[in-house]
């Protein structure tokens, strides 16, 4: 590994895992599945040190820059502890209303700008005049 990616993973959290997080999941992590964007999801192994803590930790390892919106419908259940089963272990099939991963695109040149924004391309509509100030002492 070079030492600019080193550094990387020592100083940053948002492009996959840091050295501790690695460290972590080789000796405690269970590998439990993964989904169709490559996140990586694991379980603590061996029972809970005390069970008055908490339910059992669960993880995800992004598979490139930290984006909470590209974990799955079925996953974001089971890391949240919605569900005991996670979805590499049953049969889970989206609804069809749950619609595909789309990337935040804001800041971005393909971002969503309304008609009428000051960011939208072309030429803004003119007022209509239906805007009346409000002024002290009417």
């Amino acid at each position: 590994m070079a030492l600019k990616d080193t550094l990387l993973r020592i100083f940053t959290w948002w492009n996959g895992q840091t050295m501790s997080l690695a460290v972590y999941t080789a000796r405690s992590g269970q590998f439990v599945g993964s989904d169709e964007f490559g996140n990586k999801y694991y379980r603590a192994q061996g029972p809970l040190i005390d069970a008055s803590v908490g339910p059992e930790r669960r993880w995800v390892i992004y598979n490139g820059y930290a984006d909470a919106s590209k974990v799955p419908p079925g996953w974001r259940g089971w890391l949240c502890h919605a569900a005991n089963l996670a979805p590499s272990e049953e049969s889970y099939t989206p609804r069809e209303w749950q619609k595909p991963h789309v990337e935040n695109l804001t800041g971005t040149e393909a971002a969503y700008r309304p008609k009428g924004s000051q960011l939208s391309w072309g030429q803004r509509p003119a007022a209509t005049g239906d805007y009346v100030p409000w002024t002290p002492g009417e």
